[in-house]
C-alpha cells in the first residue's frame, strides 16, 4: 500500500467525530505482518473460542459438584467459589442458567505483546473496545474514497472491504435467525462513555446499509411488557438484541436492569456478549495453569490448542491468602530461592524477581484500562508492597491475579515527527486482533496495533503510541 500523507490522515480523523478529545502518533503505514504471522492469528482465534467452550465446562461442572474427567475422579468446587467471588446472586443464577449453555462471546479479542519467543497473551477480553476505531483506520488505510465504505478489498489491509463493520452485525444478528431485519441496540453505559462515540459511527455506517442498528444510553430504553423498546419518532419499537457495551460490575447502574432480564428470560431479547461473569474474569488464566486442573486441560482441549495456550498464556496464579497447613508451599514464583507459604512474602522480592504483574481479575471498576495494573520490576518497593497488600486484603470480594511479565522486543516502524516528516523509530508492540464468532467460528477480521516507545512498560492506547491497522506484507518484510 502507497504511504498516507500526514495531511491525509490528519484531515479524515478531525472530519467525523469519532475520535473527540483522543490524540495518538500519527504512521505512514499499516503494520505489516507476515502471512505466517497472520495464520499464527487465526490459530490463536480458534484456540480462545476453545478455550471459552473449556471454560464453561469447567465452571458448570464445578458449580454443580460434577466429575471433571471421564476416567478418574477429580472434583473441584473451589473453581466456582474463585469465580464467584463478590457477584450478585442474581447474576451467578443467570450465567448458570440452562438457556445460557452454549452462550459465548460474540466478539474476542486477545491482547497480544510480541516478545523475543512470538506473541504473548496477557489477556483476552470479552466486552472489547476499538471496534469502531480499528474499522475507521481499515478504511483509511485500506483506500477509501468516500468515507462510507468503497474500500479496496484487495489492499492487503485485514478488515479490508468493512469486513470490521459486516461481522459485526452479522454475528450479533445470527442471535435471532428468526427474524430478516433483526433491531439491534448497542448499548453503552456511562462508566463506558469514552468509547460511546466509536459505537455511534458503527451504528451510522449500518444505517447506511439499510441495517437497524441504534447505539444508545440505558436510559433510552424502557420496557413494555415482556419486551425493552426504545423510542422512534414517537413510537416504541421493540428491540430484538442489546449488544451490552459495559462490563457486569456495572450492570448495578443501569436502572432497567431487571427488566431486561427478564425480558431475556421471556424469550423477547437476546444479549450479547452474554451475562455470564465467568467469561470476564482474568483469573480463567491462572486455572489454565493451576497443576490441579492438567488433567481436565489436557482432556477437554484438543492436543494442538493445549500446547498452542500454553506457548501463549504466561504463568499465572490467584492471589488467595487461604492459611495453609504447616509445611505447605504456594503454587506461585520463587523469591529468594524459596517457594512462598504466605503471598506477603511476595514484597521482599528483589527487582529482577518482580517481573511480576499484579491485576484485578474482572469484577470491578478498575479492571480494565490496566487501571488496577501493577507492574513489579517498574515500581517502587513501597508501591509493590501496597499492591500485594490490596490484592490480599480484597480476596475474599475481589480477587487479584499475579502474572509473569513478558517483556515485549524491539521493533521498528516509521511515525511521523514533530516536522510532520516520517522517521523510523524503535518501540514495543501490542496487537489486537478481532474475532467474530460466526456459525461457532471465529473470524478474524481486523487487528489493532499499538506502536509504543521502548521506554513504555506497560502498552495501552495513550497519546504517544501510534495506533494502526495491520496488513498482510510482502514476503520479504519481516519482523
Amino acid at each position: 500500500m502507497p504511504d498516507l500523507s500526514y495531511e491525509t490522515i490528519r484531515n479524515a480523523l478531525h472530519a467525523q467525530s469519532l475520535f473527540e478529545d483522543k490524540t495518538w502518533q500519527l504512521s505512514p503505514a499499516a503494520w505489516p505482518l507476515t502471512a505466517a504471522q497472520a495464520g499464527e492469528l487465526n490459530a490463536i482465534g480458534a484456540a480462545c473460542l476453545e478455550f471459552h467452550h473449556a471454560l464453561e465446562t469447567l465452571y458448570l461442572r464445578s458449580a454443580s459438584g460434577k466429575n471433571l474427567l471421564r476416567n478418574k475422579p477429580l472434583l473441584a468446587p473451589w473453581v466456582a467459589d474463585y469465580l464467584d467471588r463478590g457477584k450478585p446472586a442474581g447474576i451467578v443464577a443467570h450465567a448458570r442458567h440452562p438457556r445460557n449453555r452454549g452462550a459465548f462471546p460474540t466478539v474476542l479479542r486477545p491482547d497480544l505483546l510480541l516478545t523475543d519467543e512470538g506473541f504473548v497473551m496477557s489477556e483476552l477480553d470479552s466486552v472489547p473496545g476499538g471496534i469502531g476505531l480499528t474499522a475507521f483506520l481499515n478504511r483509511l488505510y485500506g483506500g477509501t474514497d468516500d468515507g462510507i465504505g468503497k474500500t479496496d478489498t484487495d489492499s492487503g489491509i485485514l478488515g479490508a472491504g468493512d469486513a470490521m463493520i459486516r461481522n459485526f452485525h452479522d454475528s450479533l444478528a445470527a442471535l435471532r435467525p428468526d427474524l430478516r431485519s433483526p433491531l439491534i441496540a448497542l448499548v453503552v453505559s456511562d462508566e463506558a462513555a469514552t468509547y460511546r462515540p466509536e459505537m455511534h459511527w458503527l451504528a451510522e455506517q449500518l444505517q447506511l446499509q439499510g441495517k437497524r442498528v441504534f447505539c444508545l444510553d440505558p436510559e433510552d430504553l424502557f420496557p413494555l411488557g415482556n419486551t425493552i423498546c426504545l423510542d422512534i419518532e414517537g413510537n416504541p419499537e421493540k428491540i430484538d438484541i442489546i449488544y451490552r457495551f459495559f462490563e457486569l460490575f456495572d450492570l448495578a447502574n443501569i436502572r432497567i436492569a431487571d427488566a431486561i432480564l427478564e425480558s431475556w428470560q421471556a424469550g423477547e431479547l437476546a444479549i450479547a456478549p452474554p451475562m455470564r461473569h465467568f467469561q470476564e474474569e482474568k483469573l480463567g488464566f491462572a486455572l489454565f495453569h493451576h497443576h490441579l486442573l492438567a488433567d481436565f486441560w489436557a482432556e477437554t482441549l484438543g492436543k494442538q490448542t493445549l500446547q498452542l495456550l500454553k506457548k501463549l498464556i504466561p504463568m499465572s496464579w490467584v492471589i488467595d491468602p487461604a492459611p495453609l497447613p504447616p509445611g505447605a508451599v504456594l503454587e506461585g514464583p520463587r523469591v529468594g530461592g524459596r517457594a512462598l507459604t504466605d503471598w506477603r512474602q511476595l514484597a521482599a522480592a528483589s527487582q529482577k524477581e518482580r517481573e511480576l504483574i499484579i491485576k484485578i481479575s474482572g469484577y470491578h471498576e478498575t479492571a480494565w484500562g490496566a487501571r488496577s495494573v501493577v507492574l513489579g520490576s517498574d515500581c517502587s518497593r513501597e508501591e509493590w508492597q501496597a499492591g500485594i497488600d490490596i490484592a490480599v486484603k480484597d480476596a475474599p470480594a475481589n480477587p487479584h491475579v499475579l502474572q509473569e511479565y513478558k517483556k515485549p522486543r524491539r521493533a521498528r516502524h516509521r511515525v511521523y515527527d514533530r516536522e510532520q516528516q516520517p522517521r523510523e523509530v524503535d518501540g514495543r508492540l501490542r496487537l489486537c486482533p478481532y474475532f467474530f464468532n460466526l456459525g461457532g467460528k471465529p473470524v478474524l477480521s481486523g487487528a489493532l496495533a499499538t506502536f509504543c516507545p521502548p521506554d513504555k512498560k506497560i502498552i495501552h492506547g495513550m497519546t504517544d503510541a501510534a495506533l494502526l491497522p495491520c496488513e498482510i506484507a510482502a514476503p520479504a518484510t519481516e519482523r
